[in-house]
């Protein structure tokens, strides 16, 4: 898929975003510069998910704006993933000077809530998620904060077509994690993906009801690649995964059987998993992924920061409109007919000919 690179919503474009003096306090020093802090979420930095891509993300921001990257960006891994671990660890940020705050996921919806109140002179980027109490889950999302989500089905539909093209026939499964909204989008767009493949492209994928399974959990391995096998047992050739470390069991899975020369396809999720399936020193078993530019994300969040124009008080969405979500720039196990039909779904769908449901239910039009 080739993808412009990320902007930010219509409202940024337009001009109507808060600026950031009066709103939320200042957060740089003398020199421009201002130091990025991040809470992780469950799990590792290099999970090849959220707390990665958002990582990157500060990371290149970092580097464009000039910034030290020793100096001004920093990262807390807390010892437990409730509001109290996440809330320390802003506070010890905030404490040591990192006063403009990121955060990956959901989880962090309540602490945000809270830290944008205490901590008002800091600035506060949730991404897939938005501040509520743990009462009322009525979003607060003050003029020190943003909230960001992506165009999951967006994602997902586009993975669905590009897959069904590449395999033609055969059983499709989907593993999710949660069953969230995030999560519960990739699937519902996957599905409408295949369908319109079958009803517009001459493919003949099916996704059965016993191949589609929430595990329950973003961390259990063992789960993921138990399901996994379970499914390649009853002929799938392909699993889409929306599940964290459930996913990378089941990419283990599929990697013990591409060894033995069986078909057992993955299509990855959030960013590039196309790493996470090789084996064999140059294979892989990641068919695509379905991708949400996190790492973007936070980067044009920090250079809106450094430019006075940092959407305090907003929720932005990113979706195909606005690239961002979509397919990897790259896909090795594509062929190029299949990426030029791909391409131009994905066109249709930025153009609105192409409307993609966001909650169960067929294709809209």
């Amino acid at each position: 898929m080739k993808k412009a690179g990320l902007v930010l919503s219509m409202a940024l474009a337009a001009g109507t975003i808060l600026g950031a003096c009066g709103k939320g306090g200042e957060t740089k020093d003398a020199k421009g510069a201002f130091k990025v802090g991040m809470v992780t979420d469950a799990g590792t930095i290099d999970d090849k998910s959220f707390n990665q891509g958002t990582w990157e993300g500060i990371q290149a921001g970092a580097k464009d704006l000039g910034f030290d990257l020793k100096k001004d960006t920093k990262y807390l891994k807390p010892v437990g993933t409730t509001e109290a671990d996440y809330l320390k660890e802003m506070g010890n940020l905030h404490d040591a000077g990192f006063k403009f705050i990121v955060t990956p996921g959901f989880k962090f919806e309540t602490a945000v809530f809270k830290a944008q109140d205490k901590y008002k002179d800091d600035k506060f980027v949730i991404i897939d998620g938005t501040p509520h109490s743990a009462d009322d889950m009525k979003p607060v999302v003050k003029d020190n904060t943003v909230s960001i989500f992506f165009a999951e089905h967006e994602a997902g539909f586009v993975a669905g077509v590009a897959t069904a093209l590449q395999l033609k026939t055969g059983d499709l499964g989907f593993i999710g994690g949660m069953e969230i909204p995030a999560v519960q989008k990739f699937n519902w767009g996957f599905q409408q993906g295949v369908k319109y493949a079958n009803d517009n492209l001459g493919t003949k994928m099916s996704l059965k009801a016993e191949n589609v399974v929430y595990e329950g959990s973003f961390n259990n391995v063992a789960g993921g690649q138990q399901i996994a096998a379970q499914m390649y047992d009853r002929g799938v050739k392909a699993i889409f995964t929306a599940a964290g470390g459930v996913g990378v069991g089941a990419i283990n899975e599929s990697k013990a059987r591409a060894k033995n020369g069986k078909e057992a396809w993955i299509i990855g999720v959030d960013v590039d998993q196309y790493s996470e399936g090789i084996y064999e020193g140059k294979k892989s078993t990641i068919l695509t992924s379905a991708m949400k530019d996190i790492s973007k994300a936070a980067s044009d969040m920090m250079k809106a920061e450094k430019d006075g124009k940092f959407p305090g008080g907003q929720t932005l969405i990113f979706d195909a409109k606005n690239d961002g979500v979509g397919l990897p720039k790259e896909n090795p196990n594509l062929s190029d007919e299949t990426v030029t039909k791909v391409d131009e779904v994905y066109s249709k769908i930025k153009s609105g000919e192409i409307v993609v449901a966001s909650e169960r239910g067929s294709l809209i039009k």
